[in-house]
């Protein structure tokens, strides 16, 4: 069939079952623009940003687990989407973000809103392509959602020129994909995941070390299975909040610089990791001369350059998290002996005794570990819970009573302020029935205010929690411990009037001073069902504790003292 490129471009995401796709216009992608508006055939949300474009659609891809997709022009547009991308190319997200480019003719002339936008994705893509011609262009588009999406999963740009998105071609969209030199492996090796049992069965004190691959792969009910079936201990990293169930009770908690004390206890003490889906990122690891002294390492990891890249591995295993355990479950049920493990439980049961998760809480001031518990309270697993970064996103992840995977989206890696209430507004997008919470700052929550409009534009009801301690709160954290109290740059005492900007963009606000306020202004914000603000008062001084600090071993944690 004869059209144009920008044609090929509407009907290979319709192809791809794309439902949604989340852009901003300009010059070089006008002519997919126009096609969109003569089609009408998906649902296209306009940012009031490039960079939100990309955050919305990533936290659409997490909260669904497809292929989120985003839209942007060239030149600026494009430079605007590249924290989008690291985004999302940190964390592992399946996107497919089409940029367009200056004419073919124009590459390379410093041409108006030119700049080489497969040579500064490069870093913070899986893949990415410029389209040379209208030939490969369907090629190109159905690779593009197969990269992101197979294997280690990740975002694909693909960047086209003007001239051939007006250009006529003939549209042969390919049923299926063929690279020589990318064949992602995805079911484990047998003799290898019999080798990790046998050690998981000989070992004392394991560990199951659940990462966010467990997350992408759908694996967590057969983790939570394999847990069960051996009562082996579990610690979940921050972005696999969830896999386990808030009440499960081999859960330990989260693991790392802001873990729990039994858990970043279990990984120093353990003599067998078994690592689901995790890649030992530094902020889990501590000080690495120190980490996990005592253990064997299993890893499952669907990419290969993870294993072995941090630490050194005993048990390697290249594939799918969710293959490779469905493989270990029948041999593991039949050698297992679960009671093997009871003093190792009871050890780390007693670490849970001696210092558990907990704060001071106060009538005085509403501190925000409180907040995240009353929002768990109040709405537990009906809620989507994304966040931006900080100490919000700490308490957020440490507090919540987390029941699902998905269910917690948040920038672990690349750690990005501002993504979110655009990734927000994607999760909404792709879960209407749920209830979703921005748990953000007040220094976050600015960097991509602008959203506002889009929120209340269509009608997506996205309530936005700002726990407002007026600093940028983790770096001042940082400043209290470790620069003598010198405070430089991090007050934000200075501030918008927060319920009227919801309301000046066609939202509602809340202003919150003591915990009854908070909960009426929650409820009413549900109610409402339009883009809120709650904009709650929290202790200035609250510290996120425990905490390992840069560079230390993961056993030496600053805890949360009683008398403070």
């Amino acid at each position: 069939m004869k059209m144009s490129g920008a044609q090929m471009v509407c009907e290979a995401i319709i192809a791809e079952g794309v439902d949604t796709v989340f852009g901003y216009p300009g010059g070089a992608i006008m002519n997919v623009y126009d096609e969109i508006y003569k089609q009408n055939s998906f649902r296209h949300i306009l940012t009031r940003h490039e960079q939100a474009a990309v955050h919305a659609a990533d936290g659409y891809a997490r909260a669904t687990g497809k292929v989120g997709v985003a839209m942007v022009t060239s030149g600026p547009g494009f430079t605007n989407a590249v924290t989008g991308l690291a985004t999302a190319y940190a964390d592992s997200i399946p996107l497919v973000v089409i940029s367009g480019q200056v004419p073919l003719s124009l590459i390379g002339t410093d041409g108006f809103q030119e700049v080489d936008a497969v040579g500064i994705s490069r870093a913070c893509t899986k893949h990415n392509y410029l389209v040379k011609s209208i030939e490969e262009l369907p090629r190109i588009m159905k690779e593009a959602f197969y990269i992101a999406a197979s294997g280690r999963p990740g975002p694909v740009l693909v960047d086209i020129p003007k001239d051939i998105t007006g250009e006529i071609g003939t549209f042969d969209y390919p049923e299926s994909v063929d690279l020589p030199t990318y064949k992602p492996r995805s079911k484990g090796n047998d003799r290898q995941i019999k080798k990790a049992v046998e050690a998981i069965v000989a070992s004392k004190k394991p560990v199951l070390y659940i990462g966010g691959g467990t997350v992408l792969s759908g694996a967590a009910m057969l983790v939570r299975e394999l847990a069960k079936i051996a009562r082996i201990p579990a610690v979940e990293t921050l972005m696999a909040r969830g896999v386990m169930g808030a009440d499960n009770p081999l859960l330990l908690g989260m693991v790392g610089m802001h873990g729990n004390y039994a858990s970043n206890m279990a990984m120093s003490e353990a003599d067998l990791i078994i690592s689901l889906g995790a890649r030992f990122d530094d902020r889990v690891t501590g000080k690495l001369s120190e980490f996990a002294r005592y253990a064997d390492v299993i890893h499952v990891d669907v990419d290969p350059a993870n294993i072995g890249k941090i630490v050194d591995v005993d048990y390697p295993i290249v594939g799918d998290v969710k293959r490779v355990v469905e493989k270990m479950l029948p041999i593991l049920a039949e050698k297992v002996d679960p009671d093997r493990y009871q003093v190792w439980r009871d050890i780390l049961a007693r670490y849970n005794e001696l210092h558990p998760l907990s704060y001071n809480d106060s009538e005085e001031s509403i501190k925000p570990q409180w907040v995240i518990e009353k929002i768990g309270s109040m709405l537990g697993s009906r809620a989507i819970i994304t966040s931006d970064v900080g100490q919000h996103q700490m308490w957020a992840a440490q507090f919540y009573p987390f029941d699902q995977p998905r269910q917690w989206i948040n920038s672990g890696g690349l750690g990005t302020m501002g993504y979110g209430f655009p990734a927000a507004i994607g999760a909404k997008v792709g879960n209407p029935d749920k209830i979703v919470v921005n748990i953000t700052g007040d220094g976050s929550i600015l960097m991509n205010v602008q959203e506002l409009v889009t929120a209340a534009e269509n009608g997506i009801a996205v309530i936005n929690v700002i726990l407002n301690n007026h600093f940028l709160g983790m770096v001042r954290q940082w400043q209290t411990f470790f620069y003598d109290k010198r405070y430089s740059q991090t007050d934000l005492s200075y501030q918008p009037e927060w319920k009227k900007l919801a309301e000046a963009c066609g939202g509602a606000g809340f202003d919150v001073t003591n915990k009854e306020e908070f909960e009426k202004a929650l409820e009413e914000a549900i109610e409402r069902d339009i883009v809120c603000f709650v904009n709650v008062a929290v202790d200035r001084f609250e510290n996120v504790l425990p905490m390992v600090p840069a560079g230390g071993a993961l056993y030496n944690m600053l805890l949360e003292h009683k008398d403070k």
